[in-house]
């Protein structure tokens, strides 16, 4: 049976995502980044706030980063629920920044005192099932986020603010969960329970006496019966506030709709991360949510790509045995002497004679000296030729990661052509304070890194600048030895 021969296609590059447009419209009120968990996104959304807020804008950052690093990385001691002003932002041009970290808890208060009186306030708070559910209920957190989102939009002092996403197991549960609380609080066992609040008075009571005496049996066995006064109390307090909760959701939901809303999915480049992301934007175009493009991070790269890793390994495996072609065209002096065409090391006595190895090393593969009148300069060359050795199999095993991210990220692009991309290069080290994170903002902005190997030359030049520089300078000189 004839089988068709495979094609290898090349993908042309995705279309650059362009940020600094996003964040300079002063229609773009907000920025949500999401994504699955350990991907950047706290970071990306601190470094879209400074570099929006060095442009000009009134920048507010909602992280909900249990971590606190976002803290640290703007030289702030602690965030809380409450907007603090970054010191060290370049106001020159009229902007500023503010951070916050979403206090879960906090935020649950703060919509049980806004809508209710101080008596039935203190009753709510008070109560261990209200404590429950504001602490830990599932889809409490996201569902404040979108709270916490809603006011600070009402309050209209920013005008743009960046919204870190809850890590979570699904990147979809910041989409899902506040339905999922709206459901519950509105749901038909609150409603029954809330009846007899409804009614009011002896009336309620006597209906709460005749209703309780039919299901107090299976529910105390259900719940308990302590917990069960205790949800009963608080369904009590609480009647006057339910349909808020459903109606602030869906005011939040849609102006997450609007055109002044711009959503990044944030991932890493690797597949899990990109199999969720694909999901999430195949999701916001289902709920209609305006995606403004595709945020990778920590992609790798090279400041010698010209070196394959079939060719570094080759020089790698020359180096070792000391006998390829490839140890005749190494730049500098070379591990051989090339007076007499083969390995060896001149006598004391002659300088000229030059004495045959006949041991190697097990653990290297290299010529050991034979005599112990070797000279400095052949251990010299030796060591280097180890080290240089291990360079070029190390950038093999870079360039690899390299062909492995970039198939991954190829596999998105061919499902989504359409979503914007910016490659971000990853940086030496961590991430820790406003400088680190204008280099974030700075390769965000740039638009050669969404056309693939700029990245590499990309974070090769942030190599440069620390001691990862002459391994980048190392691996280019062995591969212009390799070339000759």
């Amino acid at each position: 049976m004839h089988r068709p021969r495979s094609v290898r296609v090349t993908l042309d590059p995705a279309e650059p995502l362009d940020i600094d447009p996003i964040l300079d419209n002063p229609r773009t009120r907000i920025v949500v980044c999401c994504g699955s968990g350990g991907v950047g996104k706290t970071t990306t959304a601190a470094a879209l706030g400074v570099r929006a807020a060095e442009r000009g804008r009134k920048v507010v950052v909602l992280t909900i980063d249990p971590a606190r690093r976002l803290a640290q990385s703007m030289g702030i001691d602690e965030l809380d629920n409450v907007p603090r002003r970054v010191p060290g932002i370049d106001g020159s041009a009229g902007g500023e920044l503010h951070a916050m970290m979403l206090d879960m808890k906090r935020t649950f208060d703060e919509i049980v005192e806004a809508h209710a009186d101080k008596e039935r306030a203190r009753a709510i708070l008070e109560n261990p099932f209200y404590q429950s559910l504001s602490a830990g209920f599932a889809g409490t957190q996201e569902y404040m986020a979108m709270e916490k989102l809603g006011q600070l939009r009402a309050r209209d002092e920013w005008d743009l603010i960046v919204v870190d996403t809850p890590p979570s197991r699904s990147a979809l549960d910041f989409l899902d969960a506040p339905g999922r609380l709206g459901s519950f609080l509105d749901g038909k066992f609150i409603k029954v329970l809330m009846a007899p609040a409804k009614i009011g008075g002896r009336a309620g009571m006597k209906f709460l006496g005749v209703g309780m005496s039919v299901m107090s049996g299976p529910l105390n066995k259900l719940m308990g019966a302590q917990l069960l006064r205790d949800v009963q109390t608080f369904v009590a307090a609480m009647d006057t506030m339910f349909g808020g909760f459903r109606t602030r959701a869906d005011a939040t939901y849609r102006l997450l709709q609007a055109p002044g809303t711009a959503f990044l999915v944030v991932a890493a480049p690797e597949r899990d991360a990109l199999r969720e992301a694909a999901y999430f934007v195949e999701r916001l175009a289902a709920e209609r949510m305006p995606l403004a493009g595709l945020v990778l991070n920590r992609v790798h790269g090279s400041g010698a790509a010209e070196l394959s890793a079939e060719r570094a390994l080759a020089a790698a495996e020359a180096l070792s045995s000391g006998t390829s072609e490839y140890t005749e065209n190494l730049d500098g002096t070379g591990i051989v002497d090339r007076g007499s065409g083969q390995a060896g090391s001149r006598t004391a006595d002659d300088p000229g004679i030059v004495t045959p190895t006949d041991t190697s090393s097990p653990e290297s593969g290299f010529p050991r000296p034979a005599s112990s009148g070797a000279t400095a300069s052949d251990a010299t060359a030796e060591t280097s030729a180890r080290l240089t050795a291990g360079l070029l199999r190390l950038h093999a095993e870079r360039m690899q990661v390299l062909a492995r991210e970039r198939r991954t990220r190829d596999r998105f692009t061919a499902l989504h052509p359409e979503v914007p991309v910016a490659e971000v290069a990853a940086l030496p080290g961590d991430v820790h304070d406003l400088a680190g994170l204008r280099a974030i903002g700075d390769r965000l902005a740039d638009r050669t890194y969404g056309t693939g190997d700029e990245a590499g030359a990309a974070e090769a030049e942030g190599m440069e600048a620390t001691d990862g520089g002459d391994e980048s300078r190392a691996v280019r000189a062995a591969a212009k030895g390799a070339e000759g």
